[in-house]
């Protein structure tokens, strides 16, 4: 070793060395203790800073497969300088490596938050050589030897977490031993060449239609956790596997095997990764506590995730996209009464009929409106609360007339033909006209119209990209992913109070690229409450409680418990109101208002507190699923219950053992005619019990620390 150097920030650790051939070394990244003489000189090998691809460059024969590993010219790049500095975020370190042959340069980024125990990562490469060279695979993070802390094998000790995700079936995390991923050590020492990588990659514009854009390590023995967040609207990978004798997380965007992505980049052109934050904490829940801390730091300040306003929809398990004015108006009433705020017309406000494959113009229908929108939008206003309108402005129907007037390079082109996805077409936004018809859409629903909401929808997957102006068809995507992004950037900077919520067919497009920009996301289109239970009890491992939408729709033909299940679903989170409420009895419609007064209560705790699982994660099978959220001297937890036949469930609480807590059922307050509920708070075992007869019970819960037991 040449020279070594270690970060300190926030609690977490960043071990480097420089070796004496000038290769960079990232060996350590926790907040615990580096052992130095852990590792041998053959295994620092594979602890590379960064792995590039260029075309055209041999690799060494260690590499074995298409796993992202001893790249070139990413297994020769030295070191050239760094920085380390600080700015308005935190401490900030920039390490530069060259490839002297190519004339390549990578820079990478290290960004620090105080008080926070994340780093946000992202390479920036220039050529700076004389010829011009094609980038296909840029790594975002790298970190080798994540087993290496402990003494049990590295099947004994990781558990790995992958977060399954899709339409209805959002955030269902999985967790597997590395043996079970097929990541079995058949050898011992430092040269085992495996070929098989447990890779999650995501290929579209639909970012999180088969996977969170996120994953985890825990280390049972040990106790560390590693979580991160890949924050891109688009295509992305990560990949774990074995180098040098030692297993290893890379995090990157787009790639060629996977994206079909690969980049041009002539002397003097650069290109910046898609970035990634990463957090290592003592255990998965206090590693999605930093994270959450992390997403409320770097998202856009804005007052919805202030104030976490109660919205109206009247799409689900209510209107179903067919809104008319006559049946807005008893919603309207009854929205009002139940204590909404914002009231959202959803899909169809703009057709007559059938409206799939003609969207795109966005001029509300006067069959539906026969006095206009803006007469609703003037009653929803009348009756206290802020307007709000459906919208998909990314796409337009293949029969709508717009779509036939305006030229291809306004949509994705592939193989000379508009590409097309469910009757419809993708809009690129690299083109300003497209840019400034968006404009002009936005413009007339808050000027015109006088909306301040915006539901805006995604429903459809364009695929790899586009082939018009690009070097690559992922080339294509990333650019227009990054322009609407710009675009959004542009939106909020007209309109700072205008809510936008991110909703791609619910959460497909479930990011922090897009999550820094809208203050509020849907988690799910699910239309059967006791199923969205285990969505809405795991939304937090993604995003920010405050901006997790999840729906509440009372069914028409439900009872009481059915209500408060409905209820207790969004009450930690973002009350997304539905259902019918003209058209429930007295008792359930205030069992619906009791619901949304006491989480006007409560949304002021919620806005700052972090999550947590007494009982784990919830899947749609469990008996039980349990969420927690621990907001200064108070615990509310949200728990659900789907058995008939066990009656009562044990919650532990551990971090409150000893302190004096005193329990209530916070919601429903009075349960009249509904399931007696018992409860107890045991200080000296810190468990909290609870006693539910029945099937599909819900009920919520604070426990508010009195002072130290012991």
């Amino acid at each position: 070793m040449k020279e070594g150097f270690t970060i300190e920030e926030n609690g977490v650790r960043l071990v480097f060395c420089i070796t004496e051939d000038g290769r960079v070394k990232l060996l350590h990244y926790g907040y615990d203790a580096f052992e130095e003489e852990s590792l041998g000189e053959e295994e620092m090998r594979g602890f590379r800073l960064v792995e590039a691809e260029l075309a055209g460059l041999d690799r060494p024969e260690e590499r074995h497969g298409i796993k992202y590993i001893v790249t070139a010219p990413g297994y020769r790049m030295i070191y050239d300088s760094r920085k380390d500095y600080r700015n308005a975020d935190g401490r900030k370190l920039e390490i530069v490596t060259k490839d002297v042959e190519t004339g390549f340069f990578i820079t990478s980024h290290f960004q620090f938050y105080d008080g926070i125990a994340v780093i946000r990562t992202w390479q920036e490469a220039a050529n700076r050589g004389s010829e011009t060279q094609t980038l296909t695979y840029l790594s975002t993070f790298v970190l080798n030897g994540i087993e290496k802390e402990g003494i049990l094998s590295a099947d004994d000790k990781l558990r790995i977490g992958i977060p399954h995700h899709s339409w209805q079936r959002e955030l269902q995390w999985k967790f597997y031993t590395p043996a079970q991923l097929g990541i079995c050590k058949a050898q011992e020492g430092e040269k085992i060449r495996s070929s098989k990588a447990v890779s999650v990659t995501n290929t579209g514009n639909w970012s999180a239609k088969e996977y969170l854009p996120m994953g985890s390590i825990e280390n049972t023995e040990t106790g560390k956790a590693y979580l991160w967040q890949i924050e891109h609207n688009g295509s992305w990978h990560w990949e774990i596997s074995d180098q040098t004798g030692h297993l290893y997380i890379q995090l990157s965007g787009p790639t060629e095997n996977e994206s079909h992505w690969c980049l041009e980049l002539a002397p003097g052109e650069s290109f910046v990764s898609v970035p990634a934050a990463v957090t290592a904490a003592c255990g998965f829940d206090a590693a999605v506590g930093e994270m959450t801390r992390y997403r409320r730091r770097i998202r856009r300040k804005n007052e919805d995730n202030e104030t976490l306003g109660v919205i109206f929809n009247d799409y689900m398990n209510c209107l179903w996209a067919e809104p008319t004015t006559e049946k807005e108006l008893p919603l309207i009433e009854a929205a009002q009464k139940a204590g909404c705020e914002y009231y959202c017309i959803d899909a169809g406000w703009y057709s007559k009929g059938y409206w799939w494959d003609n969207v795109g113009e966005w001029q509300p229908s006067r069959e539906r409106f026969p006095g206009g929108i803006k007469e609703v939008t003037d009653i929803i206003r009348a009756h206290g609360m802020i307007p709000g309108l459906w919208l998909e402005i990314e796409v337009m129907g293949i029969h709508c007339r717009l779509a036939q007037e305006v030229p291809d390079d306004w949509f994705f082109v592939r193989h000379g033909k508009r590409v097309y996805d469910r009757s419809r077409y993708q809009l690129d936004f690299r083109n300003p006209q497209v840019r400034a018809y968006a404009d002009s859409v936005i413009d007339r629903l808050v000027t015109e119209y006088g909306v301040g909401y915006i539901k805006m929808d995604y429903n459809i997957e364009p695929g790899i990209g586009t082939e018009l102006s690009a070097d690559s068809f992922g080339d294509g995507l990333l650019s227009h992913e990054r322009a609407y992004l710009g675009w959004l950037d542009g939106i909020f900077e007209r309109y700072p109070n205008l809510i936008i919520e991110n909703c791609s067919s619910g959460g497909l497009r479930m990011d922090y690229a897009m999550l820094r920009r809208h203050s509020i996301q849907s988690t799910s289109d699910q239309e059967d409450y006791r199923h969205y239970a285990s969505i809405a009890a795991n939304a937090p491992t993604a995003l920010a409680p405050e901006q997790a939408a999840v729906w509440s729709y009372p069914l028409a033909e439900g009872d009481a418990e059915e209500t408060v299940f409905n209820m207790v679903n969004a009450m930690l989170l973002r009350i997304h109101q539905s259902g019918n409420l003209s058209a429930l009895s007295p008792e359930r419609a205030k069992l619906v208002s009791e619901g949304i007064a006491c989480y006007k209560e409560i949304r002021q705790d919620i806005k700052q507190a972090l999550p947590f699982w007494p009982i784990g994660l919830s899947s749609f099978r469990d008996a039980w699923s349990c969420l927690g959220l621990h907001s200064g001297n108070k615990v509310y937890i949200a728990l659900w219950k789907r058995c008939a036949d066990c009656d009562t469930v044990a919650l532990p609480l551990t971090a409150w053992r000893r302190r004096r807590m005193k329990a209530s059922l916070l919601y429903p307050e009075k349960p009249r005619g509904l399931t007696p509920c018992g409860y107890q708070w045991n200080e000296n075992t810190g468990i909290f019990s609870v006693s539910l007869p029945g099937q599909y019970r819900a009920r919520l819960f604070v426990l508010t620390e009195e002072g130290d037991a012991s």
